[in-house]
């Protein structure tokens, strides 16, 4: 399972990240000297380090392992290492890479991401220029191939009607688009629960949408915010 992002409050309600699943990998092979990229989505510095830890153990006699990850819907952590190579030729292009990588156009959103370049080295000298080039194309090759989704901040919000209305009022609001979290059942009412954008004008709408649905009989009840993946659009 991924690792769930802990932050406070974000100023971001949506981001792109990698879907949830294993590591994904892809190679490179640039004048003889192989690029070994691994992409994984991390939720904290914690697992960018262990990821990076694990594979310095699985490619031991690897020359480099070179790392960035960027982490939060803000994107307030950023980090980089070259991992021996001349400074600024590996980690900060492979940070760049994620940082301006287009999810949508003109969209550039991509977060809890780590990036790990294993090198080993082909016998020719590539130059700093040839090794920026090199790291970067890496990165971006395989965030070419790497599944995407969207991270979305969604509102609970409660709908409490009684239990005779409440089959008919959901399908009404799947009907319209909404997304239904857990229903939970009072001893008068059942209680219907909303995922909605975390936006005030998406919360407004729908309870205009909820009032007209029930002739006004249910009002919108905002709880707390869950972080939940939807598909990149």
């Amino acid at each position: 399972m991924a690792e769930e992002a802990v932050f406070p409050e974000s100023r971001a309600t949506v981001y792109s990240t990698l879907a949830a699943g294993p590591a994904f990998r892809h190679e490179i092979e640039v004048k003889r000297s192989r690029f070994i990229t691994v992409l994984q989505r991390t939720g904290d510095e914690d697992s960018a380090r262990a990821l990076l830890a694990g594979l310095r153990r699985e490619f031991h006699d690897a020359r480099h392992h070179c790392s960035a990850f960027v982490l939060g819907p803000d994107r307030d952590v950023q980090r980089s290492n070259d991992d021996g190579e001349p400074s600024g030729t590996a980690g900060i292009p492979m940070l760049d890479a994620l940082l301006k990588r287009e999810t949508a156009p003109g969209v550039t959103d991509l977060s809890d991401v780590t990036a790990v370049v294993v090198r080993y080295f082909g016998g020719i000298l590539l130059g700093a220029g040839g090794l920026v080039r090199a790291y970067s194309e890496s990165v971006t090759a395989a965030l070419d191939r790497a599944a995407l989704v969207q991270r979305r901040r969604l509102r609970i919000c409660a709908v409490g009607v009684p239990h005779a209305g409440a089959g008919r009022l959901e399908n009404d609001l799947r009907a319209a688009g909404y997304v239904m979290a857990e229903t939970a059942y009072e001893a008068q009412t059942t209680v219907l629960k909303l995922a909605l954008p975390d936006h005030p004008a998406d919360l407004a709408r729908a309870g205009e949408r909820l009032a007209a649905l029930s002739a006004g009989t249910a009002a919108l009840l905002p709880g707390g915010t869950e972080w939940m993946d939807v598909p990149l659009t």
